[in-house]
């Protein structure tokens, strides 16, 4: 079974768009969203542009999609998708709960909100070697000594958080973290406070402006970030979309899902490893790959040989 993985905010680098496939997909993918947001989207993964959030989401749903558009190109359909983060907006286009175009509205959208809300001084920190509960009471720890509070926004693996909060906050959390036995907690290359009660009314704006986005029930199965769990209804992914931002993202519960619902073979979207990563430490009877890591050809000539489709 063929699970595709998108990757969220923090996976970008310069140029990432521009190293997308040749591929005719592609090609007309990054030209659908043009249309749509009336901009060059080439021109969002500069140096300069990927100092926005409004840039970086948009491109990362741009990638997600265009590459799941190649490999359908290629009878390479998956049966699960997921998301981490703005990631869950091309999983939900590539399970057929929501198209492209209007994907590509709401994901400008919740940019928008989030810079809007934070525009300087808050972001995230990567922390490796501690668990959730560890680290749990370090936040109590670190908001009982007078600083300001910080939030478990995304639970990657057992010992692999990603934390949220203000810029100062963050870099004394990561010294609490480091003393008390992290392996590694680094700043993320994020701008926003993702995934806490920081983007509370961001998220009710979002919620407000989703009930006029027309969503579908999914043709495959989408596994939401909230619960970490398959949602089979249109109204299930709308919620899961438009409120992602303010709860934390279960990936690792998203990963154990689909290893349970029998997903073998993972594809990650460009341009992240990240995700493939975490899959290969902690599933390592899954076949991982990351798009970047490969020509599209070998991707696919891979993909085919691992599901056994040689002879197809």
């Amino acid at each position: 079974m063929l699970a595709l993985l998108f990757p969220g905010q923090g996976a970008q680098s310069d140029g990432f768009l521009h190293r997308l496939p040749q591929h005719h997909a592609v090609t007309g993918t990054l030209e659908e969203a043009s249309q749509v947001l009336d901009i060059d989207v080439l021109a969002l993964d500069t140096p300069d542009a990927l100092r926005s959030t409004v840039a970086v989401q948009i491109g990362l749903t741009v990638a997600g999609v265009a590459i799941t558009r190649a490999l359908a190109d290629e009878q390479l359909t998956p049966e699960i998708s997921a998301g981490l983060s703005v990631g869950a907006y091309a999983a939900a286009v590539s399970c057929g709960a929501i198209h492209f175009d209007d994907a590509l509205k709401m994901v400008r959208k919740r940019a928008e909100l989030m810079e809007t809300a934070y525009p300087s001084g808050y972001g995230l920190a990567a922390v490796s070697g501690l668990t959730e509960h560890q680290l749990e009471t370090l936040a109590a720890q670190h908001a009982d000594a007078g600083d300001q509070r910080v939030y478990v926004g995304n639970v990657n693996a057992p010992r692999q958080i990603v934390m949220a909060g203000a810029n100062g906050a963050l870099d004394t959390f990561i010294e609490r973290a480091l003393a008390a036995g992290a392996r590694k907690a680094v700043r993320l290359a994020v701008s926003v406070p993702s995934h806490c009660e920081l983007l509370a009314h961001a998220t009710d704006e979002l919620v407000a402006y989703a009930k006029d986005v027309p969503f579908h029930t999914p043709q495959t199965t989408y596994i939401g970030n909230r619960g970490g769990r398959p949602l089979y209804t249109a109204e299930a992914i709308r919620d899961d979309l438009a409120t992602n931002m303010r709860y934390t993202v279960r990936w690792f519960d998203a990963l154990t899902v689909m290893q349970e619902m029998g997903a073998r073979v993972l594809i990650e979207a460009p341009p992240g490893q990240v995700l493939t990563d975490i899959a290969r430490e902690n599933f390592p009877d899954a076949i991982a790959l990351a798009t970047s890591a490969f020509s599209f050809d070998k991707l696919v000539a891979t993909t085919r040989r691992r599901l056994g489709m040689d002879g197809i």
